[in-house]
């Protein structure tokens, strides 16, 4: 695997727009266009005129130029490098998707196979790495222990670390993909007391992680199929979601020519929110929160009321305007694992059922585009495989690694990436001139 690509320009329009600014002569803009998604107005030339933009959360700003993902959120779509997320989900694995995030194609059965290989013999991390969760509370979050070890990979993994060379970028890239399962089991394992369970070569990317978070030495663990399956799904949904907040602090920090593992601590770190990647443990609480179906309907006015700080996680999203394509898959998914796993009377799926049925009829849900959305399904199915609720972010992170990478990586590439520096509306003090303050003497 070679990722030696570089990145076109954007094309160019005969479009401008015209900025009118009084006592000033106007302002033409460039139009640029992209393969797919709305046209962008080049705004690079304002500060040479003396303004910039206000765009609070970068909602209308494009900060860069990326070939990975693509997202219509008025369709319903996502797209990893062309291909549609529903078809990766069913028809491919995490480790073909990871070859498609990072190199731009799936891969053909000889590519695959060498990927894989070089994925599972560098699953192993340093056993030095081993002391350092010791460090760690007990009781601390899994989140707060694998933001620390991930930082620290750049302490032990310091070799061929030119940023500028791709073969050095791949290993990173491998590296980083295998050992994340590892130190993310490692991370549960600590916070239970139980002995590490080292990577075994003869298991899939999903069984490994399975076998590591939950096997002992005391008695052989057998992993379920179908468990693995849906794992090996959510690891698919959540492998890359375009310029999110994590993925933006990945770039941003990257654009500095941080070390990468720094990088991936930081979208770790940005991840870890309830505004992002913790939102499918906080609908899990929210669901086990209002406990049976009865109650829906008291929940449910206290999230119409603007007066009530209740908010009901798990529907909408800032992006999707209609249902969100990975809800689906997960949906489906969902009954899969309960019915494998014969739980017919899980509390929060019959909550989460009736919610969704409401979501789908309710005026209020309908006009505010309200759909349930992935982390609505996937804390449920995680809670049902056994997983605790503090790990579920860690699996997230885990996931979403290599789409973190795969984004640095591109950012090589490209011929006028820059240091990031968002500017600001200074609403601060004007000029104070500093008086002599007179000292008693002692």
């Amino acid at each position: 695997m070679n990722a030696t690509v570089t990145q076109d320009s954007p094309q160019t329009t005969d479009k401008f727009a015209t900025l009118n600014i009084p006592g000033r002569e106007p302002i033409e803009l460039p139009i640029l266009k992209g393969t797919m998604g709305p046209d962008v107005i080049d705004i690079r030339a304002l500060g040479k005129q003396g303004y910039f933009t206000y765009d609070p959360g970068f909602v209308s700003t494009a900060s860069c130029m990326s070939r990975i993902t693509f997202i219509d959120g008025n369709k319903g779509m996502l797209l990893y490098r062309g291909y549609p997320i529903d078809q990766l989900a069913t028809k491919t694995n995490y480790l073909q998707v990871c070859y498609l995030l990072f190199k731009g194609e799936l891969p053909d059965k000889e590519q695959y196979l060498d990927f894989e290989n070089r994925v599972k013999h560098h699953s192993l991390v340093h056993t030095q790495m081993e002391s350092l969760f010791q460090a760690f509370r007990r009781d601390s979050h899994p989140m707060a222990v694998l933001c620390g070890v991930a930082g620290a990979l750049s302490a032990f993994y310091h070799d061929r670390m030119d940023i500028y060379d791709p073969e050095h970028r791949e290993l990173t890239a491998i590296r980083l993909i295998s050992k994340m399962p590892t130190l993310a089991a490692m991370s549960y394992k600590y916070s239970i007391g139980q002995p590490f369970i080292y990577p075994r070569n003869d298991l899939s990317y999903a069984a490994n992680f399975l076998h590591m978070m939950f096997a002992t030495p005391c008695e052989k663990y057998t992993v379920n199929p179908v468990i693995e399956r849906a794992l090996d799904r959510i690891f698919i949904l959540h492998a890359d979601h375009e310029q999110n907040a994590s993925t933006s602090s990945v770039r941003l920090a990257g654009s500095s020519g941080a070390n990468p593992y720094a990088c991936i601590a930081a979208g770790i770190a940005s991840l870890w929110g309830p505004a992002h990647g913790g939102a499918n443990e906080a609908c899990l609480r929210m669901l086990q929160e209002i406990g049976t179906p009865d109650r829906i309907p008291e929940y449910i006015a206290r999230a119409k009321d603007k007066n009530d700080p209740f908010r009901l996680f798990g529907f909408g999203h800032r992006v999707y305007k209609t249902f969100d394509p990975r809800a689906i898959v997960m949906r489906d998914t969902c009954h899969e694992v309960l019915n494998e796993l014969h739980i017919t009377n899980n509390p929060a799926l019959k909550v989460a059922t009736e919610l969704e049925k409401i979501a789908l009829s309710d005026e209020y849900f309908i006009s505010r585009n309200l759909y349930p959305n992935v982390d609505f399904y996937s804390g449920i199915i995680l809670n049902a495989i056994g997983i605790p609720t503090s790990m579920f972010t860690v699996i997230f992170a885990l996931a979403r690694t290599i789409g973190w990478i795969s984004h640095w990586n591109e950012m090589q590439t490209v011929k006028d990436s820059r240091l990031g520096r968002p500017r600001q509306v200074y609403t601060g003090n004007p000029v104070h001139n500093v008086k002599t303050l007179r000292l008693p003497r002692h």
